[in-house]
Formats: C-alpha cells, structure tokens, sequence
C-alpha cells in the first residue's frame, strides 16, 4: 500500500476534538513519517512533539539535536524528557519502555492525544513475541490502535503500514532520520525476531503480517467477549469497595468453574489498574487459597499486590497492607486539616451536630499512638470494656489492618480507636457541636 498523509484523514475528527496533538518522537523512521504526516494535514500549531532520551546510547545527545533541528524546521514544538531507565530483572526493553510512558503521561495535558508511529511490521514483532512469553489471547491481541494514557489518550494511525509502506514515503519526502544502532543487536528480543526469525517466515508466508494481524483480531475479540462475561461475574461476586483494596464474595466465585474464576480474577485486577496475575498465580489461587480451611489465613502475592481472605470475602489488595515496621511510637496532632499518617494513610475531623469526639476548646491536642498490645477501651454504649484485639474481631476488621488503626489519646488517656468507635466519656451530646474521625487510605 502506497501510504500518503491522505490516508490518516479518517482519523481527524478524533485528531481536532483533541486539546491539543503529540507525537512521541524518536527522531526514527516512523515516528517522523507520523510527525510530518501530523503537520500536513493540521498544521504546526496543532501538533507538538516529545522525545524520549532514555540516557543509554552514547549518541543520545546527537539524536536529541537531530530531533530540535526537524522540529525546528516544521514549526513544531520540541518537549525534551529525560527518563532513568532502571532494571528490575525485566530486561533493557522493557525497563525502557516502561520509562518512556511514564514520561509521556507525566508530559500529557487532560484531554490531549499521544500518537505514537508503530506500524504493521512492530505488531508482528509484539505478537511473535508474546506468543513465545506463553501470553493468553490479551497478549495475542497484539498493540491496540487506541488507548487510555493518563489524562489522554494513545493512537497508533500507521499500524495498517508495513515499514517499507513508510520508508517509501520518506525517501519519496527526503526524509533523513535516525537508525539507532541497538536495533542491530541481535541479543535483544525483538530484534532477533526482526532480524533472524521474520525474514524466514516471509520466504514461505510472503503475507506473513496480514495473517499474524487477523490472528491478532480474533484474540481481541476473544479476549472482548471474557472480559464481558468477567464483568458480569464481577457483578454477581457482589463486589464492594473495602478501606484498603476491594473484595468479592467467595460464596459467589467459588460457584463458578475454574474457568470463570480464572477470568473474574485477571479482569478484577485489570479493572483497577493493577498487574494481571499470570498463570502460577491464577493456580496458586484456585488450587491453595480457596480451599484452605475456614480459619487458615492464606496470601496470594505478585508485583506488590495480594489476595487475601476473611469473613467469606475475598480481597485484592495494592500493596502491602500489613502495619509497616516504621509507624512512629506517636504523633502529635491539633485536629486541623487532615494528618499524613507513616503507611498513607490519612486522619481527619469533620464538625458534626451531636455527633463525634466531644472537644474541650476550639484547637484541642491529641496524641495518636499504634497498637503496642495490651490497650483496652469501653466502646460507647457498651457495658464493660475490652481489649482491642476482642474489639477488632467483633467489629470484623480486617487483620491486616488492626496493628495501622490510628489511636487518638487525650492526656494519655484512649479518647477513639480511629473511626471505628469512640470511647465512653468523650462522646458529644446531643446538643453540642463535635468531631466525627475520617481514616482514610489514598486510593
């Protein structure tokens, strides 16, 4: 397919409803065919571009000025991103993607549109790849063409090209740009598969890339049709938005077949932007933690996120949420504003009628300490007090919990046990104006 800017034009509606357009821009071939392709058909003052300088090549800063010098020449604006590229036994690839879009999204106003130049040949290079990693039909499905970034959203318009449809282009335009000599190297995934593997599947498959392409849409629509089904079994699990991380019934998933619970349990955490768990998890789950007896306490763990059980719910969990071994003995606070405790969590007041804390003076002082074992308190309207371990099983608290609850002395005496309840005698009356306790966790 001969390609010419023209063929980008289904796509401006999309591109002038936008606050404004990017181009992540290498300074490569692609992504300076989209750049030029952009300025044709919107002109410079629409469009602006972002370079990436991942600080690994010894020629980064020659791209960084071949780049300001394109740019320069099409009237375009130039935004520079610095990004550290740290490996944390992903591999150089990944880490580094990893740190280009986290650059892009920093960089990206609300509402904006970040076009990016894969083409059709990169799809074919992500989908062999992820064949080979053992991925599920998400992974098959290839790059999508659109998604969600940040407070913008990603485009991928040249994924119908081949590379050669682009290189044409720009030889054709007098184009000159950048050929990064690590695409070269062979001991790097992808490009083994660009340079070793691709080339022999096209001697016997010449439309290798129009097969892997349709294969890659059936996975997408497979993958479309579990996570409708998912988002229906989400439903009936009854899920419920917890003070830390969410939970679902385990009445409800443990009567779907293990199918179903694998799929409900990959689209839980995807729906809340967290790391999909792969297949040892998904068994380590099924096959441990939903049969392990009723008072066992099993942990499912992978990339800082955990499933955990209580009280026939199960839990999805960021983070870690066991009490941090560095909350302070205490803190001293006047009741004003809201109050960063140690582990991200936050405590508040809010004036209420008759309601809360009753206060002795406009600016009160209180002391908010962590379990240490051993406190007991009266909860208002009980008849006898008890220890807080009793208190947090009666009032179902999640374990994990119970050691990060902040407690709020007066004079050394326990005033409220964060907002779960507060201690008989410093209760407001009906007629007086008091501080109802907000314990948060950022979300």
């Amino acid at each position: 397919m001969a390609y010419t800017p023209d063929l980008l034009a289904s796509y401006l509606p999309r591109l002038r409803d936008a606050s404004h357009c990017y181009v992540g821009y290498s300074g490569g071939l692609d992504s300076h065919v989209l750049l030029v392709s952009l300025v044709k058909l919107l002109g410079m003052d629409a469009v602006s571009a972002i370079h990436v300088n991942h600080q690994l090549s010894l020629n980064a800063e020659s791209w960084e000025q071949h780049c300001q010098q394109v740019c320069d020449g099409l009237g375009v604006t130039l935004s520079i991103e610095q990004a550290s590229v740290i490996v944390n036994g992903q591999g150089v690839e990944e880490a580094a993607r990893i740190a280009r879009y986290r650059a892009f999204e920093k960089r990206l106003p609300q509402d904006s549109l970040l076009l990016l130049g894969h083409h059709a040949d990169d799809q074919v290079e992500t989908v062999l790849y992820r064949l080979l990693r053992g991925s599920g039909p998400r992974g098959l499905a290839g790059m999508p063409a659109s998604r969600d970034l940040g407070n913008a959203e990603l485009l991928r318009p040249l994924l119908p090209f081949s590379r050669s449809d682009l290189e044409h282009y720009a030889l054709a335009e007098g184009l000159v740009w950048i050929e990064d000599e690590s695409n070269e190297d062979v001991s790097f995934d992808r490009n083994f598969l660009r340079h070793k593997v691709i080339p022999v599947l096209a001697e016997h498959w010449p439309d290798y890339a129009t097969r892997v392409a349709h294969s890659a849409r059936l996975c997408r629509d497979s993958d479309q049709l579990s996570d409708m089904l998912a988002a229906q079994d989400r439903i009936a699990a009854y899920e419920h938005r917890e003070r830390l991380g969410w939970s679902i019934s385990l009445e409800a998933l443990m009567s779907f077949d293990e199918l179903r619970q694998a799929n409900l349990l990959r689209h839980w955490a995807g729906q809340h932007d967290l790391a999909q768990p792969g297949h040892k998890i998904i068994d380590a789950v099924l096959h441990e933690l939903l049969p392990a007896k009723a008072d066992a306490e099993p942990l499912v763990s992978w990339a800082g996120i955990q499933l955990r059980r209580y009280q026939r719910r199960l839990y999805l969990l960021p983070g870690d949420p066991d009490t941090p071994d560095y909350l302070p003995v205490s803190l001293h606070w006047d009741g004003r504003g809201e109050l960063d405790l140690p582990d991200k969590s936050t405590l508040s007041f809010r004036l209420e009628q008759g309601r809360g804390i009753r206060l002795k003076t406009d600016v009160d002082a209180f002391e908010v300490r962590f379990r240490n074992g051993g406190e007991r308190c009266k909860p208002v309207g009980r008849s006898a007090s008890n220890t807080l371990k009793k208190l947090f099983q009666e009032y179902g608290l999640e374990p994990w919990l119970r050691g990060r609850v902040p407690l709020l002395y007066r004079d050394d005496v326990l005033v409220a046990v964060g907002d779960l309840w507060i201690c008989e005698g410093f209760q407001v009356q009906p007629d007086e104006q008091g501080c109802t306790v907000q314990w948060d966790f950022r979300s």
